[in-house]
């Protein structure tokens, strides 16, 4: 059976470790590697997480391979390097506050034998009707259009990932610029199960004010516009 790595890249998540701990140790069966990837936090994530794992080991006794390791700022940079301490045949992606289904090892050892990569479906942790609705809107658009986002858990062949170079070195849209290159290989498996993300950013920023942003930001990546204009325009 093929062993997987999940790779998470953490920027300031002090707060979210230990849940995000607890429950990547409750899947069933575990990961065989959980790698995270500091991206230069200030709020001591990256001490935590150092203790976290300490603790694991010692007290606990986790079969799961953990690693913790710092990196430059930037998702895209965090996860390649990350999977550069990889040992799994199947790399997966994961973002720090993002829950996986249950048996989502599972599931991905299964698909993994006639697809070289693939998603999950993703669920906002909302019960507002509108970010429901946004949830589904996701789910469809990358079914129609083979792209997937980060919230989805991307994950992909180890041999696949080292030959298409990795995730491109850029600001934002990673994930919409490895879709690209992966499809190039194959169509993505679209798991139906669901990983639950956090709506957090929708619900800072307004639901109808974070889609219509998101949509020109797409639109905009599609016709050209620079990763690093994107960028500042997000986090504006």
């Amino acid at each position: 059976m093929p062993t997987i790595s999940i790779i998470i890249p953490i920027l300031n998540e002090a707060d979210n470790l230990s849940r995000l701990f607890a429950h990547l140790t409750g899947l069933t069966p575990p990961p065989q590697q959980v790698i995270l990837v500091d991206g230069g936090s200030i709020d001591g994530s990256f001490a935590l997480a150092q203790y976290l794992i300490k603790d694991l080991r010692v007290v606990q006794q986790s079969a799961i391979d953990w690693q913790v390791l710092a990196s430059s700022a930037g998702r895209a940079l965090q996860m390649n390097r990350g999977a550069t301490l990889a040992t799994g045949d199947v790399l997966l992606f994961l973002h720090a506050d993002t829950q996986l289904p249950n048996h989502a090892m599972t599931e991905i050892m299964s698909v993994v034998i006639r697809a070289e990569w693939g998603r999950f479906d993703v669920r906002l942790d909302s019960s507002e009707c509108m970010l429901k609705l946004v949830s589904k809107m996701i789910n469809w658009r990358s079914r129609l259009t083979g792209i997937a986002t980060g919230d989805q858990a991307i994950f992909v062949k180890r041999d696949w990932f080292e030959q298409i170079g990795g995730y491109p070195n850029q600001a934002l849209m990673e994930d919409v610029e490895i879709s690209k290159r992966l499809k190039t290989i194959g169509k993505p498996a679209c798991l139906t199960s669901q990983v639950i993300t956090s709506a957090r950013r929708w619900q800072q920023h307004g639901t109808w004010r974070t889609i219509l942003l998101m949509w020109q930001l797409r639109f905009d990546y599609w016709r050209g516009v620079s990763a690093d204009n994107i960028w500042q325009r997000y986090y504006r």
